[in-house]
């Protein structure tokens, strides 16, 4: 599998995925600076953690406008899958490959801590290395993870099975002190409608291997592989 992880200033997570990536892979994916208009061919685009041209517009704005994400745009539309991972879920959204926004946290501050997530939705080449209703643990940190969308658009999301991972306690049920920004409908991740672009505010970077305290990312990097490989 060739992968490209796309790398804005203030980008703090693209190493990381790159080291998971080969972890499973096998093989190091390209990191391609975010002012190149045409990215390497690829198996897997990779809009990696951080805080793009330092979140000072708007989170992801200005990542969005980026010369290389007119082809990631290009590209996820001819069906290249994309991973999104907290400030490129937000970059994803303000590019329009997601639907939504990401707002301030409810609590209005910065969240770095580890969330259990329930796997809603299995079926695509991101989360099919899990299991409908499995509860994994990731870190999370982020000042704005708070999901918004409408209620016809999230009506969408519910109905055809696009949020593929909540926000729960330990014993995988939604209800207080789970969700940790406020997101609408305790989401932590959704789908584009063909299942190719998945966005997510959890690191499953940052738990791909045991001595990260956990690592129940792997999966997603290792079906990854499978799927497009």
């Amino acid at each position: 599998m060739k992968a490209v992880i796309v790398v804005f200033p203030g980008s703090n997570c693209d190493r990381d995925v790159m080291v998971a990536l080969e972890a499973s892979a096998g093989r190091a994916p390209a990191m391609i600076w975010h002012d190149e208009a045409t990215l390497p061919a690829c198996d897997l685009i990779v809009l990696p953690g951080g805080f793009a041209h330092g979140d000072y517009l708007r989170v992801g704005a200005m990542a969005a406008r980026s010369a290389a994400m007119a082809d990631v745009v290009r590209r996820a539309e001819a069906g290249v899958p994309v991973l999104a991972i907290c400030n490129g879920f937000q970059v994803a959204t303000e590019a329009g490959l997601l639907p939504g926004a990401l707002m301030r946290n409810a609590g209005l501050r910065f969240v770095c801590s580890w969330v259990s997530l329930r796997v809603d939705e299995a079926e695509s080449p991101f989360t099919a290395g899990y299991e409908a209703g499995q509860v994994v643990r990731m870190p999370v940190a982020h000042h704005d993870g708070n999901y918004f969308a409408d209620a016809d658009t999230l009506a969408r999301l519910e109905g055809e099975g696009l949020i593929a991972f909540r926000y729960v306690g330990a014993d995988g049920e939604r209800g207080e002190g789970a969700n940790p920004n406020g997101s609408v409908a305790d989401i932590a991740g959704i789908l584009n409608p063909a299942r190719t672009v998945l966005g997510l505010m959890p690191h499953p970077e940052r738990a791909a291997e045991p001595a990260l305290g956990g690592a129940d990312g792997r999966a997603m990097f290792d079906h990854l592989v499978e799927a497009l490989s």
